[in-house]
């Protein structure tokens, strides 16, 4: 029986570093994405966050699932850097994650190299 075209849920299962950012997404991995993703232990993600748009703590569930793993969270809120709003520093901060908001292109540059000095280093990025 012949079956569809199935769509699954954008995802990497490894850690890479990120070779190349903008034009609405990321390159990693010797693959593309568009749109926003999720740098975590597991993997990376498709990310529904959108520049400009509030950064909720429900944005973050996967994130919060990984936390044991994870000490850094760098947040790339785009072209400007925006604060994280407090709920959400303070739900990182009882699971013993500091979080840095930043611009994407620094979140990036600074994951690449956390990442290559093997940190337990964690990136929500939002394509610029």
């Amino acid at each position: 029986m012949a079956r569809g075209i199935e769509i699954r849920e954008a995802h990497f299962p490894g850690r890479a570093p990120i070779e190349a950012y903008g034009n609405g997404g990321f390159r990693f991995a010797d693959m593309s994405h568009r749109g926003s993703i999720l740098c975590l232990p597991s993997g990376i993600y498709g990310w529904d966050a959108n520049e400009g748009a509030a950064l909720t703590p429900a944005l973050f569930e996967k994130v919060m699932a990984e936390t044991l793993e994870i000490e850094f969270l760098l947040v790339g809120t785009g072209m400007e850097i925006r604060p994280l709003p407090a709920d959400l520093k303070a739900a990182l901060r009882a699971a013993d994650v500091s979080s840095d908001p930043m611009s994407t292109g620094a979140a990036v540059r600074t994951y690449n190299v956390m990442l290559a000095e093997s940190r337990a280093v964690a990136a929500a990025l939002i394509a610029v």
